[in-house]
């Protein structure tokens, strides 16, 4: 199954997936698929800076808001799959992950790891923001005004 096969929409969001979830999270997940694959290196994991670009009220001029640190890898695997991998921070163990997923996604695996990593890490996301939202509902105040009537 080639790269256009996949789709670069749903490879865009496991992807990102991959990079959002916590280190040690992804590697729980990894460790029940039993034995991966053997691959070799295109780009090993390197740390790196990139700017982070904002824009005002999200449709104003861009402009440089900082530098964020990441860390980003390419392999390949033994079957021929190329996985990438950019992930926020310094733990190149996380980008090497992230890119093994990202290439068995692409293979004949790609339906167990939906089921076995990608759904849980999703679920686990889903639940985390729902808490966020209602801790941060838990704090909102409601203001009202009252009319008076003319009499």
């Amino acid at each position: 199954m080639s790269m256009t096969d996949v789709g670069n929409e749903a490879r865009r969001g496991w992807m990102g997936l991959l990079a959002r979830v916590p280190a040690p999270r992804l590697a729980a997940q990894l460790e029940g698929l039993g034995e991966l694959p053997g691959f070799d290196w295109l780009r090993v994991p390197e740390v790196g800076g990139v700017m982070v670009r904002g824009r005002m009220g999200g449709t104003g001029a861009p402009f440089n808001l900082g530098e964020m640190t990441v860390t980003r890898c390419a392999l390949r695997l033994e079957s021929g799959e190329v996985g990438h991998a950019y992930v926020q921070g310094r733990d190149k163990a996380h980008a090497e992950r992230a890119a093994l997923v990202d290439a068995l996604m692409q293979g004949d695996r790609a339906e167990e790891l939906r089921a076995a990593v990608l759904a849980p890490l999703e679920a686990a996301e889903a639940e985390t923001r729902r808490a966020r939202a209602a801790r941060a509902a838990a704090t909102k105040v409601d203001f009202f005004t009252m009319v008076r009537g003319e009499a």
